[in-house]
């Protein structure tokens, strides 16, 4: 999955980029049961066309090599039992730290965490406003096959503003907490100091 995010084999790369890309401009503009059942019957029409011509060629050639499929119809695709439940643990766990977070958030246990989480629903309010949600896969999409490569030929300059932008976000995180006394936690040696 990394060379075909970081473009090292450009071929594979791209074709698994465009095939993805017009699959999901497809899906846009028509239901997904169209898009599925088109590509299916193009990719039967393919497979039959190919097989049809293979036999005619064994039979031209009078050769004996067999269905040209043979070797991806011996591949086991079967799942074991061991990997659908390490499948099941690992999303188990994703999902309950994902409810925990959320619970941890609407519940308000931090408060700048929650102003924080408000803030970014309010800007995914705009984001749905200007955008579909098949806009927001597709561009999701393309930035995953371009930011990889582009963070990787940039990566001293991105890196510099990421820092430069981390300092200032801490910096104006400490400042609210500084002036928003509620829900900041107090350190243990005063509250020990008063119980005294």
């Amino acid at each position: 999955m990394e060379s075909l995010i970081y473009w090292r084999d450009v071929k594979k790369s791209g074709i698994v980029f465009g095939a993805g890309l017009v699959t999901l401009l497809a899906i846009s503009c028509f239901s997904v049961i169209s898009v599925f059942a088109y590509l299916s019957l193009l990719l039967l029409a393919g497979t039959i066309a190919f097989r049809i011509y293979k036999s005619v060629m064994q039979a031209i050639q009078k050769t004996s090599d067999g269905h040209p499929f043979k070797e991806y119809l011996d591949i086991d695709l079967t799942l074991s039992q061991e990997k659908i439940q390490n499948i099941a643990g690992v999303a188990v766990a994703h999902i309950n730290g994902f409810t925990a977070e959320l619970r941890r958030l609407f519940l308000v246990e931090d408060l700048v965490d929650s102003i924080k989480f408000g803030v970014i629903l309010w800007v995914m309010t705009y984001i749905g406003a200007w955008f579909n949600g098949m806009t927001l896969v597709i561009l999701a999409f393309v930035s995953l096959f371009t930011l990889p490569k582009v963070y990787e030929n940039n990566k001293q300059s991105i890196d510099t503003y990421l820092d430069l932008a981390r300092s200032k976000v801490a910096e104006v995180t400490e400042k609210i907490k500084a002036a928003i006394p509620i829900g900041n936690k107090k350190p243990i040696a005063d509250e020990t100091d008063k119980d005294k």
